[in-house]
This record gives structure tokens, C-alpha cells and sequence, in this order.
């Protein structure tokens, strides 16, 4: 008996973790001390683009804080899903990623609480990739992907069932 072999080009891969943390002023300093405490990186201030008064936000404001983790994302998500102990819901699903919420960041194993930043929690955002996707991002001959590249909600479930042993409600 021959076994069937997977196609090596349609194996789900982890591309990245975002990290991320919104507000201005004070809240905004404080996030971003927190996502260097998280992940001992640098994170980088996004800035807006657009006017909204009712929110008192105009072009060119700090608006909030992010980082993306690229090298060894899994064992950060392992950390970021205990703190939400490993449940996530089937509509936090959606083509090619998730994304998911932490209230404090205390919840988070190995933090502890620190004082000058106080209780504030962040968004976590874990982006899926084929091989092959490059063809679509890099500028010379650039080519287009088919549908069948995306990768869909089941697959992305099962993906977190088998490698993390995540619960889906």
C-alpha cells in the first residue's frame, strides 16, 4: 500500500504576530512600553490619516502602537492564548488570519503587573501564509494567485486544533 503524500505547497504556515494597542496621549506611551516589555523588541507609533472630530483625532496624530513578531511567532501566541486559556471564537476567524483580544496583560503568564504602565491589555493578531505568496507581494513580475490560495476558516481551525490544541466555541 502506497501512502498518499501531502502537497508540501499547500501546508499552512504561521507568517506573523501582530501586536497592537490603541489610544493617544498617556495611553499610547504606556502601550508602547508595554509591547517592549512583552516582546523585547521596538515597537513603531502609527499615525492617522484622516480627520474624525467627533473622536478628536486629525492627520498626522499618534493614534497607536504596534509590533510584528516574525521570527519564532509560536511560542508567542502559546503566551498570548494562555491568557484567553486557549478559547477562541469560530467569527474571530476570517480568510488568511485571526485576531483576538487580551483585557489585561497580567492574564498573560510570566507578566507581572508593572506600575508605571498600570492595566491596559492589547490586541493580538496571527496572519496564515502558503508557499508561494511572494509571487503575489514582490514588485518585479508580479503575478496573481488564485482563490484556491486562501486559506479558509476550517483550515485555519484545524490548524489551531492540531498545533496549539485550541478550543473553538
Amino acid at each position: 500500500m502506497t501512502e498518499t503524500k501531502q502537497n508540501p505547497m499547500r501546508e499552512v504556515k504561521i507568517e506573523k504576530v501582530v501586536l497592537s494597542v490603541g489610544g493617544v496621549g498617556e495611553y499610547l506611551v504606556k502601550g508602547h512600553k508595554l509591547l517592549a516589555l512583552l516582546t523585547e523588541g521596538k515597537p513603531c507609533k502609527t499615525k492617522s490619516t484622516r480627520r474624525i472630530p467627533g473622536l478628536g483625532v486629525r492627520p498626522g496624530l499618534e493614534t497607536g502602537t504596534v509590533i510584528t513578531i516574525r521570527k519564532k511567532p509560536e511560542e508567542t501566541i502559546r503566551r498570548m492564548l494562555l491568557a484567553i486559556d486557549n478559547q477562541l471564537k469560530r467569527k474571530q476567524m476570517s480568510e488568511n488570519n485571526f485576531s483576538f483580544g487580551i483585557k489585561e496583560y497580567i492574564e498573560i503568564p510570566g507578566m507581572d503587573y508593572q506600575r508605571e504602565i498600570g492595566i491596559m491589555g492589547l490586541d493580538v493578531t496571527v496572519v496564515f501564509k502558503r508557499a508561494g505568496r511572494r509571487v503575489r507581494l514582490k514588485k518585479i513580475k508580479q503575478g496573481k494567485i488564485p482563490k484556491r490560495q486562501v486559506i479558509t476558516r476550517e483550515e485555519i481551525i484545524k490548524f489551531m486544533e492540531e498545533k496549539f490544541q485550541t478550543r473553538f466555541i
